[in-house]
């Protein structure tokens, strides 16, 4: 059994930036062998792709809205997977998700292709 919790939401103004992280555990989970990613959901619409990173950290993958404004890295030593989010706008409102999946690559931004989840973080941005 993996466990994913994440922490660091909020509510913020719009330029303001914020710090997610995941913390992963589990008794036979070794968590640099798996593929981190994080998404986000807003009611009623599908989840949605956000960023993904590598196993070793040495490649990342992010959605078209978030790319140069969301940097997600990784350190294996804590198990933990951040992501960092500046430049805040309101559409960024949403509840995000870590995920964890033991490949990367083809499928790493669609929902159903992820094996764990977390229980998910609210960020809020004001206007």
């Amino acid at each position: 059994q993996v466990h994913l919790v994440e922490s660091g939401g909020g509510l913020v103004q719009a330029g303001d930036s914020l710090r997610l992280s995941c913390a992963a555990s589990g008794r036979t989970f070794i968590f640099s062998s798996y593929a981190m990613g994080w998404f986000r959901q807003t009611p009623g619409k599908e989840r949605e792709f956000v960023a993904a990173i590598s196993t070793s950290g040495g490649s990342t993958y992010y959605a078209d809205s978030v790319k140069g404004r969301f940097t997600i890295s990784r350190d294996n030593t804590k198990n933990t997977v951040f992501l960092q989010m500046n430049s805040l706008k309101p559409e960024d409102t949403a509840i995000y998700y870590c995920a964890a999946r033991d490949s990367y690559g083809i499928g790493v931004s669609i929902a159903s292709a992820w094996d764990y989840w977390g229980q998910g973080t609210q960020v809020t941005v004001s206007s």
